[in-house]
């Protein structure tokens, strides 16, 4: 296989300005039209998906487009309803509404590590297509990405998590056992693939061996999938400031400012 030529900083640093430019557009529009959007972000540890999700909501409004990434479920949460929490969090008009990690744990990371029975398994890839199917005629917009990554790319970002202290806590015991059992988690997605990937609601495979390809890639591909308009307003007009009022200001020993660490800085 032909080692991909990687596309130079300057040149991902210039396109990426240009997609995130083009993601505030789109937001502007998903906010004026009441749009609804849920993207899943799926795939192997590792696989660059937080990356690039950092860099889909960096220039975007928090209020429209939010990141929803849930911890394991409580002891009330397993008695409810597969789908329920998921539910909270689904979008209002003008809203965008990122899954890193979804309803697709039970298909994965469950299924894999045994958190879930064969038939809580079975019941929801049979479920899963009709309650996507009630989401989408409902007017949200779903789109579901799979990050796909190389076993020896993979260890290469493990190990570096591994050395770096700011990194490290990326690393959990369940990332340390998917690595062992990559081969189940292989099987696990392709049959996830085979029952979920459908013609309303398809699977985008983002390969993410190279995470900035990954990042540019992804991002391209989800403006085209929104057809959004520019609804930018003009810009604001600042007027002139107001001259300042005579005011006797508190004396600013009273203050008490934060240390100037930067002074100590070489």
């Amino acid at each position: 296989m032909t080692k991909k030529k990687k596309i130079s900083d300057a040149a991902y640093e210039a396109a990426l300005a240009r997609l995130q430019t083009e993601l505030v557009t789109m937001q502007e529009w998903v906010r004026i039209k009441g749009h609804r959007m849920v993207v899943i972000f799926e795939g192997r540890d590792a696989a660059g998906k937080g990356g690039t999700i950092k860099r889909i909501t960096e220039p975007m409004n928090p209020r429209i487009c939010s990141v929803v990434a849930l911890p394991a479920p409580t002891e009330r949460e397993k008695t409810q309803w597969y789908f329920q929490r998921y539910v909270a969090h689904l979008p209002a008009a003008g809203e965008i509404v990122i899954l890193d990690r979804s309803w697709y744990n039970r298909a994965g990371v469950e299924r894999v590590m045994g958190f879930c029975t064969d038939a809580e398994y079975e019941e929801f890839l049979r479920a899963a297509p009709l309650f996507e199917e009630m989401l989408i005629k409902s007017g949200i917009q779903l789109v579901k990405y799979w990050f796909s990554v190389s076993d020896t790319e993979q260890e290469k970002r493990f190990q570096k998590r591994l050395a770096n202290p700011v990194t490290r806590w990326k690393l959990s015991p369940m990332d340390l056992e998917s690595r062992a059992r990559w081969n189940e988690y292989s099987r696990a997605k392709d049959a996830m693939f085979a029952r979920t990937d459908s013609a309303i609601a398809p699977w985008y495979v983002v390969e993410s061996d190279v995470k900035k390809h990954a990042r540019l890639d992804c991002i391209a591909h989800l403006l085209s999938l929104v057809p959004y308009e520019d609804l930018t307003p003009p810009p604001l007009v600042l007027g002139p400031r107001p001259a300042p009022e005579a005011h006797e200001r508190p004396p600013i020993e009273r203050q008490t400012f934060v240390p100037p660490y930067h002074e100590t800085v070489a």
